[in-house]
């Protein structure tokens, strides 16, 4: 188990594409923009802030199996 998380996690750094996430509003204001440094700059910028959702979950699921195994060794 420990081996299937450790593969998966360094596939996803590995193995990740490069996406554009920008939301409607921000397109339009920055496609107006000559050379659009200010638009990749703000794609990065929600590409990153976008991490912290998955490590807080990834986190509260990796906590929860500790107590549950923890308690399924103390029962035996």
């Amino acid at each position: 188990m420990k081996k299937l998380g450790w593969g998966v996690l360094l596939s996803i750094f590995f193995l990740s594409q490069e996406v554009s996430a920008q939301c409607a509003m921000c397109r339009a204001t920055l496609e107006t923009e000559d050379g659009g440094v200010k638009a990749e700059a703000v794609n990065d910028g929600i590409v990153y802030l976008m991490i912290f959702p998955y490590l807080l979950v990834g986190l509260a699921m990796y906590f929860s199996y500790k107590v549950y195994k923890n308690k399924r060794n103390t029962k035996s």
